[in-house]
């Protein structure tokens, strides 16, 4: 690699590296679904036990263990904590940023690879995921560098991070590879490269490194394992609705608009002109446009949706924006970049009146955050603007990292800490343990056991709000920990029987005594 090659690497590392790592730390585990992992990795210490993942002692068939084993390895160097708990999904968020400047050097040009790992660290759902303890990014970083590797022709670097990406989220990882490759095949009327593609060799390889940790949960756990891992976790939630957003087949419409701020104005027109490519770089604009609609088709077929599935197809746009970017900027089509200024400024606006709404809605602490977020966009969207009529890509480019730089810097530093003690059990866990005697029974709503779980270290009993008549008929010290809304809905008589203690957000604590 030349010398403005390491250059350019320093620069992503720089970049993403700030977005990533500033502040893994700096704020609580969000409910519910970070708790579970750093949890389910902390009793892995507990129970010296690294092939059969549990949560409250009990085993935890949800994932494959790769995400538990990379915290576990985390919190045993840095402690157990927020930045532990997120430094594996920070780690492979810059290193996914890498994988595609050096994909993108290869495939379309030097500056095209740069954009398009600036475009990739700086859209807010990658940096979002990035920052949270969950496998997401884990997967997104396999699954990214295992089609890479294919399409590069380095095909045991395939199968060896498509077996990471199966040891990570299971089958999904397979079926991804595999469609994805077979339909490129199919539309290039490629089909020699199998016969390069060392298949013999290379499905042993897979086998070695995938299957070992399945066959030992299966010699373990027998049915249970298959019925709950593969029956329920995949193929049960691809086929039934987990959550509301399932029954809306045009979730990930929006969620792709707002996850890849502040380059979405970029978006269709990229995606387009991949598609209608006819140099040579055709083969490279199929290969990822088919790859981000595999996994937007896929999970928008599936009835359990989640916001944070659609980030494996981050890393193809962002090349293929990378590649338009370096395209227009090229061939100086002026006209296309004061179009996108003009749509960015657009979604500012749009984006501003949202967080106004919306933080307004939630409390007025809010305020004064939002008005420095959104001053920060209107000022990112005016220097966009003046610079895409200037004429200047450079300039442009560069408004867009440093803005998302400063909106995020603002977001983590003002906005979130005012919302943090309303979606993290933290601070209410330490105001549980003012009132707890160390003899009770602890009762939590399933929302809130792994934080409480997490930060208390307290074992306690999940409960239903219809479950609370029985608890207080019981002749027992009882804690319950659950929705206030769900309190208040309880008859009268039962809510004479106990103390209320505490009451944070949403989230209350009453006792009830022992005759």
């Amino acid at each position: 690699m030349n010398k403005r090659t390491w250059l350019h690497l320093a620069m992503i590392v720089c970049v993403a590296g700030i977005l990533m790592f500033s502040y893994l730390g700096t704020q609580p585990l969000l409910d519910p679904d970070e708790p579970v992992y750093a949890e389910t990795a902390k009793e892995m210490f507990t129970f010296h036990d690294i092939i059969s993942p549990r949560i409250y002692g009990e085993f935890w068939y949800d994932k494959p263990p790769m995400y538990y084993w990379l915290v576990a390895g985390a919190f045993k160097i840095f402690g157990v904590g927020e930045f532990a708990a997120r430094f594996p999904s920070a780690l492979f968020a810059v290193g996914g940023a890498i994988a595609v400047y050096l994909a993108g050097r290869r495939m379309f040009s030097e500056r095209g690879g740069l954009l398009s790992a600036l475009v990739l660290a700086t859209s807010l759902e990658y940096f979002y995921l990035g920052n949270a303890a969950v496998t997401d990014m884990t997967l997104t970083f396999f699954l990214t560098t295992a089609l890479l590797s294919f399409f590069h022709r380095n095909y045991y670097a395939f199968y060896v991070f498509a077996a990471l990406s199966v040891v990570t989220k299971g089958p999904v990882g397979l079926f991804f590879c595999g469609v994805i490759v077979g339909i490129y095949l199919l539309i290039t009327s490629n089909w020699m490269t199998l016969k390069n593609m060392k298949l013999v060799r290379g499905t042993v390889l897979f086998s070695v490194i995938a299957l070992p940790w399945y066959l030992a949960m299966y010699w373990q756990h027998g049915m249970a394992f298959i019925d709950t891992f593969l029956g329920f976790h995949n193929v049960t939630r691809f086929l039934q609705p987990e959550h509301v957003s399932g029954k809306i087949w045009y979730f990930y419409i929006p969620v792709l608009l707002i996850g890849f701020f502040p380059w979405t104005a970029f978006l269709a027109q990229a995606f387009t002109e991949g598609v209608k490519e006819k140099g040579e770089k055709r083969n490279a604009c199929i290969f990822l446009a088919l790859w981000a609609s595999a996994v937007f088709l896929f999970f928008s077929l599936s009835q359990t949706k989640l916001i944070s599935y659609i980030l494996p197809m981050f890393p193809p746009l962002a090349l293929l924006v990378g590649y338009y970017l370096d395209k227009v900027w090229e061939q100086k089509r002026y006209g296309a970049l004061k179009g996108t200024a003009i749509l960015f400024g657009a979604a500012v606006a749009i984006l501003a009146a949202a967080l106004f709404y919306g933080g307004t809605a939630v409390t007025a602490r809010l305020i004064a955050p939002v008005k420095m977020i959104t001053g920060v966009l209107f000022l990112m969207a005016v220097i966009v603007f003046f610079y895409s009529w200037r004429r200047n890509f450079r300039a442009v480019v560069t408004a867009y990292t440093i803005g998302m730089l400063a909106f995020t810097t603002v977001f983590m530093t003002q906005a979130l800490p005012v919302v943090a003690p309303a979606v993290s059990m933290k601070k209410f866990v330490g105001v549980f343990k003012q009132y707890y005697n160390g003899q009770g029974t602890v009762y939590v709503a399933k929302f809130y056991r792994p934080g409480f779980m997490f930060y208390s270290g307290v074992p306690s009993i999940e409960f239903d709000s219809g479950d609370v008549k029985s608890i207080v008929d019981k002749n027992e010290t009882a804690y319950v920990i659950m929705k206030k809304a769900h309190f208040e809905k309880i008859p009268q008589e039962i809510k004479d029987k106990v103390q209320i203690k505490a009451l944070q957000e949403d989230r209350i604590l009453f006792i009830h005594t022992a005759d």
